[in-house]
Protein backbone atom coordinates (compact mmCIF):
# COMPACT_ATOMS: atom_id res chain seq x y z
CA UNK A 1 0.00 0.00 0.00
CA UNK A 2 1.30 3.04 -1.14
CA UNK A 3 0.87 6.97 0.84
CA UNK A 4 -1.57 8.62 -1.05
CA UNK A 5 -3.90 11.42 -0.31
CA UNK A 6 -6.92 9.47 1.72
CA UNK A 7 -4.39 8.41 4.06
CA UNK A 8 -3.43 12.25 4.65
CA UNK A 9 -7.41 13.63 5.16
CA UNK A 10 -7.94 10.73 6.98
CA UNK A 11 -5.23 11.68 9.47
CA UNK A 12 -6.67 15.62 9.10
CA UNK A 13 -9.89 14.18 9.91
CA UNK A 14 -9.09 13.03 13.44
CA UNK A 15 -6.95 16.18 14.31
CA UNK A 16 -9.51 18.48 13.12
CA UNK A 17 -12.48 15.99 15.16
CA UNK A 18 -10.17 16.20 18.22
CA UNK A 19 -9.79 19.70 18.46
CA UNK A 20 -13.28 20.41 17.70
CA UNK A 21 -14.04 18.61 21.14
CA UNK A 22 -11.67 19.84 22.82
CA UNK A 23 -13.00 23.55 22.07
CA UNK A 24 -16.25 22.57 23.31
CA UNK A 25 -14.83 21.05 26.22
CA UNK A 26 -16.21 17.60 25.57
CA UNK A 27 -15.32 14.32 27.12
CA UNK A 28 -14.52 10.71 25.23
CA UNK A 29 -12.89 12.14 21.87
CA UNK A 30 -11.94 9.07 21.27
CA UNK A 31 -15.50 8.49 19.88
CA UNK A 32 -15.17 11.46 17.37
CA UNK A 33 -11.72 10.16 16.26
CA UNK A 34 -13.18 6.69 15.32
CA UNK A 35 -16.32 8.23 13.45
CA UNK A 36 -13.84 10.41 11.37
CA UNK A 37 -11.81 7.37 10.64
CA UNK A 38 -15.07 5.52 9.33
CA UNK A 39 -16.53 8.63 7.75
CA UNK A 40 -13.82 9.31 5.18
CA UNK A 41 -15.07 8.57 1.75
CA UNK A 42 -13.30 8.16 -1.61
CA UNK A 43 -15.86 10.67 -3.19
CA UNK A 44 -17.73 13.77 -2.16
CA UNK A 45 -20.69 11.90 -3.43
CA UNK A 46 -20.61 9.11 -1.16
CA UNK A 47 -19.08 11.28 1.78
CA UNK A 48 -22.70 13.16 1.76
CA UNK A 49 -24.50 10.09 1.44
CA UNK A 50 -23.03 8.39 4.39
CA UNK A 51 -23.36 12.08 6.47
CA UNK A 52 -27.08 11.27 5.85
CA UNK A 53 -27.38 8.24 6.08
CA UNK A 54 -25.32 8.01 9.64
CA UNK A 55 -27.58 11.16 10.62
CA UNK A 56 -31.05 8.63 10.12
CA UNK A 57 -28.99 5.28 11.69
CA UNK A 58 -27.34 7.13 14.66
CA UNK A 59 -30.40 8.62 15.55
CA UNK A 60 -32.02 5.25 15.36
CA UNK A 61 -29.30 3.77 17.28
CA UNK A 62 -29.30 6.29 20.26
CA UNK A 63 -32.88 5.56 20.81
CA UNK A 64 -32.86 2.52 20.63
CA UNK A 65 -30.27 2.32 23.20
CA UNK A 66 -31.77 4.95 25.15
CA UNK A 67 -34.92 2.23 26.21
CA UNK A 68 -32.49 -0.59 26.03
CA UNK A 69 -30.66 0.98 28.76
CA UNK A 70 -33.22 2.40 30.46
CA UNK A 71 -35.27 -1.19 30.71
CA UNK A 72 -32.07 -3.22 31.38
CA UNK A 73 -29.86 -0.83 32.41
CA UNK A 74 -25.94 -1.78 30.97
CA UNK A 75 -26.87 -5.83 31.19
CA UNK A 76 -24.34 -7.56 28.54
CA UNK A 77 -26.39 -9.55 27.13
CA UNK A 78 -28.91 -6.22 26.71
CA UNK A 79 -25.94 -4.49 24.64
CA UNK A 80 -25.67 -7.85 22.75
CA UNK A 81 -29.73 -8.11 21.92
CA UNK A 82 -29.88 -3.93 21.20
CA UNK A 83 -26.85 -4.36 18.78
CA UNK A 84 -28.58 -7.26 16.97
CA UNK A 85 -31.43 -5.06 16.23
CA UNK A 86 -29.68 -2.22 14.95
CA UNK A 87 -27.33 -4.40 12.85
CA UNK A 88 -31.00 -5.98 10.99
CA UNK A 89 -32.21 -2.50 10.82
CA UNK A 90 -29.58 -1.08 8.67
CA UNK A 91 -29.12 -3.70 6.65
CA UNK A 92 -32.46 -3.49 5.75
CA UNK A 93 -32.54 -0.29 5.26
CA UNK A 94 -29.15 -0.79 2.89
CA UNK A 95 -26.98 1.44 5.11
CA UNK A 96 -24.19 -1.41 5.83
CA UNK A 97 -22.05 0.97 5.85
CA UNK A 98 -22.91 2.81 9.02
CA UNK A 99 -23.36 -0.55 11.18
CA UNK A 100 -19.48 0.22 12.30
CA UNK A 101 -20.38 3.99 14.18
CA UNK A 102 -24.05 2.97 14.90
CA UNK A 103 -22.82 0.30 16.96
CA UNK A 104 -20.18 2.61 18.96
CA UNK A 105 -23.16 4.85 19.72
CA UNK A 106 -25.11 2.17 20.87
CA UNK A 107 -22.71 0.78 23.37
CA UNK A 108 -21.84 4.23 24.54
CA UNK A 109 -25.28 5.05 24.85
CA UNK A 110 -26.13 1.65 26.55
CA UNK A 111 -22.97 2.34 29.00
CA UNK A 112 -24.51 5.17 30.91
CA UNK A 113 -27.93 3.14 31.22
CA UNK A 114 -29.33 4.87 28.65
CA UNK A 115 -29.20 8.58 30.28
CA UNK A 116 -30.57 10.96 27.81
CA UNK A 117 -28.18 13.63 28.27
CA UNK A 118 -24.81 11.23 27.69
CA UNK A 119 -26.36 9.95 24.79
CA UNK A 120 -26.99 13.44 23.28
CA UNK A 121 -23.20 14.34 23.99
CA UNK A 122 -21.85 10.87 22.82
CA UNK A 123 -24.21 11.75 19.54
CA UNK A 124 -22.78 14.92 19.14
CA UNK A 125 -19.29 13.21 19.29
CA UNK A 126 -20.08 11.17 16.47
CA UNK A 127 -21.70 13.76 14.36
CA UNK A 128 -18.38 16.13 14.56
CA UNK A 129 -15.88 12.85 13.32
CA UNK A 130 -18.45 12.95 10.38
CA UNK A 131 -18.40 16.47 9.53
CA UNK A 132 -15.20 17.05 10.30
CA UNK A 133 -14.10 13.88 7.39
CA UNK A 134 -16.69 15.65 4.99
CA UNK A 135 -15.60 18.95 5.71
CA UNK A 136 -11.86 17.73 5.15
CA UNK A 137 -12.70 15.67 2.04
CA UNK A 138 -13.75 18.50 0.35
CA UNK A 139 -10.99 20.93 0.88
CA UNK A 140 -8.13 19.29 0.93
CA UNK A 141 -7.25 17.20 -2.15
CA UNK A 142 -10.72 16.82 -3.26
CA UNK A 143 -11.87 13.66 -4.84
CA UNK A 144 -10.98 13.69 -9.10
CA UNK A 145 -12.40 10.87 -10.27
CA UNK A 146 -12.29 11.38 -13.75
CA UNK A 147 -8.26 12.64 -13.64
CA UNK A 148 -8.06 9.43 -12.01
CA UNK A 149 -9.82 7.12 -14.64
CA UNK A 150 -7.85 8.62 -16.89
CA UNK A 151 -4.11 7.45 -15.37
CA UNK A 152 -6.09 3.97 -14.95
CA UNK A 153 -6.65 3.43 -18.28
CA UNK A 154 -3.35 4.86 -19.30
CA UNK A 155 -1.65 2.55 -17.14
CA UNK A 156 -4.08 -0.66 -17.99
CA UNK A 157 -3.71 -0.25 -21.52
CA UNK A 158 0.11 -0.59 -21.30
CA UNK A 159 0.03 -3.34 -19.23
CA UNK A 160 -3.03 -5.19 -22.16
CA UNK A 161 -0.75 -4.35 -24.85
CA UNK A 162 2.14 -5.84 -23.72
CA UNK A 163 0.41 -8.93 -22.77
CA UNK A 164 -1.66 -9.51 -25.96
CA UNK A 165 1.61 -8.84 -27.84
CA UNK A 166 3.48 -11.71 -25.99
CA UNK A 167 0.50 -14.19 -25.56
CA UNK A 168 1.05 -16.16 -28.65
CA UNK A 169 4.68 -15.68 -28.81
CA UNK A 170 5.56 -16.99 -25.18
CA UNK A 171 8.24 -14.92 -25.03
CA UNK A 172 7.34 -13.45 -21.39
CA UNK A 173 8.13 -16.19 -18.34
CA UNK A 174 4.98 -17.72 -17.75
CA UNK A 175 5.40 -16.94 -14.39
CA UNK A 176 5.87 -13.46 -15.28
CA UNK A 177 3.26 -13.85 -17.84
CA UNK A 178 0.49 -14.87 -14.65
CA UNK A 179 1.39 -12.31 -12.41
CA UNK A 180 0.90 -9.70 -15.11
CA UNK A 181 -2.27 -10.65 -15.94
CA UNK A 182 -3.55 -10.88 -12.66
CA UNK A 183 -2.46 -7.43 -11.92
CA UNK A 184 -4.34 -6.48 -15.31
CA UNK A 185 -7.48 -7.94 -13.65
CA UNK A 186 -6.82 -5.79 -10.00
CA UNK A 187 -6.20 -2.43 -12.02
CA UNK A 188 -9.35 -3.23 -14.49
CA UNK A 189 -11.16 -3.78 -11.13
CA UNK A 190 -10.11 -0.77 -10.13
CA UNK A 191 -10.86 0.85 -12.64
CA UNK A 192 -14.89 -0.55 -12.35
CA UNK A 193 -15.08 1.32 -8.95
CA UNK A 194 -13.93 4.23 -9.98
CA UNK A 195 -16.27 4.37 -13.06
CA UNK A 196 -19.14 3.67 -10.37
CA UNK A 197 -17.96 6.82 -8.29
CA UNK A 198 -18.07 8.77 -11.73
CA UNK A 199 -21.41 8.04 -12.48
CA UNK A 200 -22.85 8.73 -8.91
CA UNK A 201 -21.30 12.31 -9.31
CA UNK A 202 -22.52 13.08 -12.42
CA UNK A 203 -25.82 11.79 -11.61
CA UNK A 204 -27.02 11.92 -8.23
CA UNK A 205 -24.39 14.83 -6.69
CA UNK A 206 -24.83 17.46 -9.69
CA UNK A 207 -27.58 18.54 -12.30
CA UNK A 208 -27.81 15.82 -15.34
CA UNK A 209 -26.52 17.34 -18.14
CA UNK A 210 -25.62 15.93 -21.46
CA UNK A 211 -22.02 16.31 -22.27
CA UNK A 212 -21.98 14.63 -18.54
CA UNK A 213 -23.88 11.71 -20.03
CA UNK A 214 -21.74 11.97 -23.26
CA UNK A 215 -18.68 11.35 -21.09
CA UNK A 216 -20.46 8.59 -19.17
CA UNK A 217 -21.03 6.85 -21.98
CA UNK A 218 -17.25 7.28 -23.33
CA UNK A 219 -15.98 5.86 -19.89
CA UNK A 220 -18.10 3.21 -20.13
CA UNK A 221 -17.20 1.81 -23.38
CA UNK A 222 -13.27 2.44 -22.86
CA UNK A 223 -13.94 0.23 -19.96
CA UNK A 224 -15.90 -2.18 -21.65
CA UNK A 225 -13.12 -2.58 -24.25
CA UNK A 226 -10.54 -2.94 -21.69
CA UNK A 227 -12.21 -5.91 -20.23
CA UNK A 228 -12.74 -7.79 -23.55
CA UNK A 229 -8.93 -7.38 -24.16
CA UNK A 230 -8.69 -9.28 -20.87
CA UNK A 231 -10.88 -11.61 -21.58
CA UNK A 232 -8.85 -12.56 -25.12
CA UNK A 233 -5.54 -13.19 -22.65
CA UNK A 234 -7.98 -15.53 -20.60
CA UNK A 235 -9.03 -17.45 -23.88
CA UNK A 236 -5.50 -17.10 -25.27
CA UNK A 237 -5.01 -18.92 -21.44
CA UNK A 238 -7.33 -21.36 -21.49
CA UNK A 239 -7.61 -22.52 -24.51
CA UNK A 240 -5.05 -22.14 -27.27
CA UNK A 241 -2.20 -23.96 -26.14
CA UNK A 242 -4.06 -27.13 -25.64
CA UNK A 243 -5.43 -26.75 -29.18
CA UNK A 244 -3.41 -28.64 -32.19
CA UNK A 245 -2.42 -26.18 -34.73
CA UNK A 246 0.23 -25.59 -37.77
CA UNK A 247 3.21 -23.08 -36.78
CA UNK A 248 1.22 -20.51 -39.41
CA UNK A 249 -1.89 -20.31 -37.49
CA UNK A 250 0.58 -18.64 -34.42
CA UNK A 251 1.93 -16.14 -36.86
CA UNK A 252 -1.97 -15.03 -38.31
CA UNK A 253 -3.22 -14.92 -34.74
CA UNK A 254 -0.27 -13.05 -33.43
CA UNK A 255 -0.67 -10.52 -36.54
CA UNK A 256 -3.83 -9.48 -36.24
CA UNK A 257 -3.30 -8.84 -32.30
CA UNK A 258 -0.65 -7.10 -32.93
CA UNK A 259 -3.13 -4.89 -35.57
CA UNK A 260 -5.64 -5.07 -32.49
CA UNK A 261 -3.49 -3.21 -30.18
CA UNK A 262 -2.47 -0.88 -32.92
CA UNK A 263 -5.81 0.37 -33.58
CA UNK A 264 -6.47 0.23 -30.04
CA UNK A 265 -3.33 2.55 -29.36
CA UNK A 266 -4.68 5.00 -32.21
CA UNK A 267 -7.93 5.18 -30.47
CA UNK A 268 -6.53 6.38 -27.04
CA UNK A 269 -4.26 8.53 -29.08
CA UNK A 270 -7.52 10.31 -30.61
CA UNK A 271 -9.04 10.99 -26.93
CA UNK A 272 -5.70 12.54 -26.33
CA UNK A 273 -6.29 14.72 -28.72
CA UNK A 274 -3.02 13.62 -30.88
CA UNK A 275 -4.36 12.04 -33.95
CA UNK A 276 -6.91 13.09 -36.61
CA UNK A 277 -10.47 11.32 -36.65
CA UNK A 278 -10.04 8.30 -39.53
CA UNK A 279 -12.96 7.00 -40.86
CA UNK A 280 -11.17 4.95 -43.47
CA UNK A 281 -8.74 3.66 -40.88
CA UNK A 282 -11.65 2.14 -38.87
CA UNK A 283 -13.63 0.45 -42.21
CA UNK A 284 -10.21 -1.16 -42.87
CA UNK A 285 -9.38 -2.63 -39.66
CA UNK A 286 -13.52 -3.39 -39.39
CA UNK A 287 -12.80 -5.60 -42.62
CA UNK A 288 -9.34 -7.34 -41.74
CA UNK A 289 -10.93 -8.41 -38.19
CA UNK A 290 -14.24 -10.29 -40.79
CA UNK A 291 -11.74 -11.46 -42.47
CA UNK A 292 -9.60 -12.93 -39.55
CA UNK A 293 -13.06 -14.64 -38.39
CA UNK A 294 -13.89 -15.98 -41.30
CA UNK A 295 -10.45 -17.28 -42.33
CA UNK A 296 -10.16 -19.47 -39.44
CA UNK A 297 -13.47 -20.98 -39.77
CA UNK A 298 -12.77 -21.70 -43.35
CA UNK A 299 -9.25 -23.24 -42.21
CA UNK A 300 -11.03 -25.31 -39.75
CA UNK A 301 -14.20 -26.60 -41.26
CA UNK A 302 -14.75 -29.85 -41.79
CA UNK A 303 -11.92 -30.73 -38.92
CA UNK A 304 -13.09 -31.38 -35.10
CA UNK A 305 -9.64 -31.72 -33.49
CA UNK A 306 -8.91 -28.11 -32.34
CA UNK A 307 -11.72 -26.50 -34.00
CA UNK A 308 -13.75 -25.79 -30.62
CA UNK A 309 -10.75 -24.43 -28.46
CA UNK A 310 -9.68 -22.28 -31.50
CA UNK A 311 -12.94 -20.76 -32.35
CA UNK A 312 -13.27 -19.41 -28.62
CA UNK A 313 -10.02 -17.47 -28.68
CA UNK A 314 -11.28 -16.07 -32.40
CA UNK A 315 -14.48 -15.41 -31.23
CA UNK A 316 -12.65 -13.41 -28.42
CA UNK A 317 -10.38 -11.23 -30.55
CA UNK A 318 -13.36 -10.86 -33.21
CA UNK A 319 -15.97 -9.01 -29.75
CA UNK A 320 -12.52 -6.88 -29.01
CA UNK A 321 -11.92 -5.87 -31.78
CA UNK A 322 -15.64 -4.80 -32.23
CA UNK A 323 -15.91 -3.79 -29.34
CA UNK A 324 -12.66 -1.30 -30.56
CA UNK A 325 -14.80 -0.11 -33.26
CA UNK A 326 -17.34 0.92 -31.11
CA UNK A 327 -14.78 3.00 -29.02
CA UNK A 328 -13.40 4.47 -32.59
CA UNK A 329 -16.83 5.77 -33.39
CA UNK A 330 -17.26 7.52 -29.77
CA UNK A 331 -13.47 9.35 -30.17
CA UNK A 332 -14.35 10.36 -33.90
CA UNK A 333 -17.39 12.42 -32.78
CA UNK A 334 -16.24 13.52 -29.31
CA UNK A 335 -14.20 16.39 -28.24
CA UNK A 336 -13.75 15.61 -24.53
CA UNK A 337 -10.12 13.98 -23.97
CA UNK A 338 -10.59 10.18 -21.85
CA UNK A 339 -8.19 11.66 -19.07
CA UNK A 340 -11.41 14.01 -18.31
CA UNK A 341 -8.68 17.01 -18.08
Amino acid sequence: MTFGARMLKTGLAVTLALYVVFWFGLSSPVIAAVAAIFAMQPSIYRSWRYLLDQLQTNTLGAVLAMAGGAIFSSEPIAVGLVCILVIMICIRLKMNETIGVTLVTVVAVMEASGQWQFALTRFTLILIGIVSAFVINILVYPPKPRVQYGHQTKKTFDQLSLLLRTAISGEMKENVFRSQKRELEDTINSISDTYKMLEEDQKKLKAPKLSNSRQLVVYKQILRTLRKGYEVLDAIEQHYFQAPRPPEVNEEFDMHLEKLIKFHEHIMLKFEGKLKPNTREAELFGQENDEFQRSMLDRYTGQREGILRLSIVSAAIYEYGHQLQRLNRLADHSDMPASGA
